[in-house]
């Protein structure tokens, strides 16, 4: 008789031993989940912690969650796919998990418990990052406001001074901008920021920053000297126009740039980039130049 059949396992059997299985598993202790899912106020750390959690007690290896243009992933991106529908009185998740097995109902369960803890810290998390992005961000254009340029030129010219690279500053302002809010009114005058800010966002690389801190005044913190500035404003200029939002009216800017100088303070860089975008008005407008100190 051959008796190596009685080794194979059934459906029956595999989802015996997976229940066998659970019940040597840690127990769950949702008053730890919970104080672990509240330690932090950024969504990302809270979905990578909700991940972690899970890896523990099932056997999840990934998870993703698409969530208000937001894309939130953790752990690997094989193995058998599930999707869940998490619902509370406000809001609805979709998560797709990845799972080295299927769950079992005991395992299905768990889920469920782990996941309705999930959505209070994790809304709150989404909250303060919105709430941020509000302090930080100019809610016209989406640019980095005043604040923000703040904090980031210090850090920028921090950076700089400990030779970790260079740093230049571009200011920019929008040619007769005023003359434009005088004849067609701020709706046309802000139309004009919005297309102006975009063209700003498509100008610059990834390794650079753009903000709007007042009016149409706009700066850029450029990683790299002031041939690498000079190109930013040169594609700046070259760009204009073949946006209609800027050539319907007929609209140009001129640039300043300045490269950071050893221990200079955020003032002095911004003071000399203001100054050398003015002398760009004075050559006609349209242009840019280069601080000479």
């Amino acid at each position: 008789m051959d008796f190596s059949i009685a080794t194979e396992l059934y459906p029956d059997d595999y989802w015996y031993r997976s229940d066998a299985y659970l019940n040597i598993e840690p127990e769950l202790d949702l008053v730890q989940v919970i104080q672990q899912l509240h330690g932090s106020l950024d969504p990302r750390t809270v979905f990578a912690c909700f991940g972690k959690i899970l890896g523990q007690y099932l056997p999840v290896k990934g998870l993703q969650l698409i969530l208000d243009k937001q894309k939130f992933v953790w752990g690997r991106h094989y193995g058998i796919e599930l999707k869940r529908t998490i619902n509370d009185n406000q809001d609805t998740f979709t998560i797709a998990y990845q799972l080295s097995a299927p769950l079992s109902s005991s395992q299905k369960k768990t889920l469920g418990q782990l996941e309705s803890i999930l959505i209070q810290p994790l809304n709150n998390a989404l909250k303060y990052q919105n709430m941020s992005n509000q302090a930080m961000f100019d809610a016209l254009t989406d640019l980095g406001n005043r604040y923000y340029y703040r904090q980031a030129i210090d850090i920028a010219l921090a950076r700089a001074n400990r030779q970790q690279g260079k740093v230049s500053l571009i200011v920019l302002d929008l040619d007769k901008f005023k003359q434009l809010n005088d004849a067609y009114g701020h709706k046309v005058g802000d139309y004009v920021l919005v297309g102006f800010a975009a063209l700003i966002n498509q100008a610059i690389r990834n390794t650079d920053q753009a903000f709007r801190i007042g009016g149409d005044e706009f700066v850029i913190i450029t990683q790299g000297g002031v041939n690498a500035a000079a190109i930013v404003c040169q594609r700046i200029i070259d760009m204009m126009p073949k946006h209609s939002e800027l050539t319907e009216y007929n609209i140009q800017c001129s640039l300043g740039i300045a490269e950071s100088l050893p221990q200079q303070q955020a003032e002095n860089i911004y003071e000399r980039a203001d100054k050398a975008m003015y002398c760009a008005k004075a050559a006609g407008r349209n242009c840019f130049r280069i601080s000479a100190i």
